[in-house]
């Protein structure tokens, strides 16, 4: 199912969350809520093992055969098995909020429900759970980043309205 951004913004446009696992810009959802002093560790760890896998890479193209194949399964394996939330920011960035833009109605299964143009910049959408797209009460879940809601999202969100 997909997800429209529309309303008053200067370019509408809709949303398929069931391809943001294959997004680098999604987030582990056991990492979301932590600090942002962590996330930078967290990235600055990741780019030393990336630089690490890079230097063995260019070892073992000298060697017959490649020994780090393993590497590539393990990642593809926990892709599909994590549970994740993707900053909706980088969406209203697109869709470019008008400037007099205030109020957002995001239509759910359950009812309308109106937040600030602030707290759905601070908010993400939950859209895979165990590797899996969101079924029920779906297809994504609103969490705001501070983890004021983290116990009762905003499920089933089918469509962004902004005001």
């Amino acid at each position: 199912m997909v997800i429209q951004i529309t309303g008053n913004v200067h370019y509408t446009i809709t949303l398929d969350p069931t391809v943001w696992i294959f997004d680098d810009r999604k987030i582990d959802f056991s990492e979301a809520f932590t600090s942002a002093e962590a996330l930078k560790e967290n990235e600055e760890d990741d780019l030393r093992k990336a630089a690490q896998i890079w230097d063995r890479e260019i070892y073992q193209q000298k060697l017959d055969p490649p020994v780090n194949k393993s590497i590539s399964t393990f990642d593809k394996k926990k892709i599909l098995e994590g549970t994740y939330v993707m900053p909706i920011h980088h969406f209203l960035e697109h869709a470019q909020l008008k400037d007099n833009a205030s109020i957002v109605t995001l239509e759910t299964i359950e009812g309308p429900v109106q937040i600030s143009v602030h707290d759905l910049k601070q908010s993400l959408l939950l859209f895979a759970q165990d590797g899996k797209p969101i079924q029920e009460e779906g297809p994504v879940h609103l969490y705001y980043m501070d983890g004021s809601n983290k116990e009762t999202p905003l499920k089933g969100i089918q469509k962004v309205v902004v005001e």
